[in-house]
């Protein structure tokens, strides 16, 4: 993983495939399962955060073959 910091409040994050699918698996496992405590904002910002997740995904372009 690597992140970079285009300005002051905005990153530029590059994941292997696996680091970013643990991140998704654990943002959905925190919405699905969460305890009473963790605030309903915090919940809110992860379900946007998946929402927009599934939206990228959609729109990503094939992946290349690879030649050999």
């Amino acid at each position: 993983m690597e992140l970079e910091r285009i300005r002051p409040l905005v990153l530029r994050g590059t994941f292997h495939a696996y680091e970013l699918a643990a991140l998704i698996a654990a943002a959905r496992y925190v919405v699905e399962s969460a305890p009473a405590e963790i605030p309903t904002e915090a919940l809110d910002q992860l379900n946007h955060l998946l929402t927009e997740y599934e939206h990228q995904v959609r729109n990503l372009s094939p992946q290349p073959h690879q030649h050999h």
